[in-house]
């Protein structure tokens, strides 16, 4: 049972540090990060219904452009969806 646990904590540390990371503007000029371009999702039926899977979308975009941070820059609600544009940055 600890083993199981173990390799769950592990694999969760390891998908975490991955994955890019919603950071703010200030963290952005402070660590002088390169911009490499810009995402959006929007509603799809629903697939966007909660903050938490608008942000795993987001930081899956961000990581198929090689970046490593993302800057929400706009977001919104659209009844029970969301939609939001990023900048990626390295």
């Amino acid at each position: 049972m600890k083993k199981i646990l173990a390799a769950l904590v592990l694999s969760a540390i390891a998908f975490g540090a991955s994955a890019s990371q919603l950071i703010t503007k200030e963290e952005v000029a402070h660590f002088k990060l390169t911009h490499i371009g810009d995402i959006s999702v929007g509603p799809s039926g629903g697939q966007f219904s909660s903050p938490s899977d608008l942000h795993e979308q987001l930081s899956k975009l961000a990581d198929e452009k090689g970046g490593k941070y993302y800057v929400i820059i706009a977001a919104r609600e659209h009844g029970p969806n969301f939609d939001a544009t990023a900048e990626v940055y390295k």
